[in-house]
């Protein structure tokens, strides 16, 4: 019977490797985070970690996707919903873009939205068309393409922590 309790309380150990950070549950519920290294936590079924990479930058492509097994890796595939948008002078732009992002908080990652993915990608959409649909064509092609940039960074990192 002891070593059937040790080995249960066995279980309760745990490795978190740099870049990740470990979340603590008890029963489902959020206790902690804890830093890269050798931890020991409640075994299971009482507790569980969660070791999400928060060090790794990500990337969602908006208005274009990559075709997969094309001969040449240049060679992506236009969508046209994601990318067109009106801009403050009522002209029409195509614009593609990658947003690159790391996940700030590991906890609020994990717990306060359902599709982490998808509602970055509609909330880079929506920055992009806020901005866009303020400022004439020619300023978004060329005079202001890095304050657009800018603006629209500003404005999704304000939603995402909003989230």
């Amino acid at each position: 019977m002891l070593i059937v309790l040790a080995i249960w309380a066995a279980t309760g150990l745990y490795r978190v490797n740099p870049g990740e950070r470990g979340v603590e549950l008890l029963f489902g519920k959020f206790i902690q985070t804890t830093s890269a290294g050798l931890h020991y936590w409640a075994p299971t079924p009482i507790g569980s970690v969660i070791t999400p990479n928060v060090d790794r930058t990500n990337e969602i492509t908006v208005g274009f996707r990559g075709v997969s097994g094309a001969q040449r890796s240049n060679v992506s595939r236009d969508v046209p919903e994601e990318s067109l948008m009106l801009t403050g002078d009522q002209n029409i732009i195509d614009i593609d873009f990658v947003v690159q992002w790391r996940i700030k908080k590991a906890e609020d990652f994990l717990f306060n939205i359902r599709d982490p993915q998808a509602t970055i990608k509609l909330a880079a959409e929506s920055s992009i068309r806020e901005i866009v649909g303020q400022t004439p064509l020619e300023e978004v092609l060329a005079t202001k393409r890095t304050q657009v940039e800018t603006q629209t960074r500003d404005v999704l990192q304000r939603i995402m922590d909003d989230y």
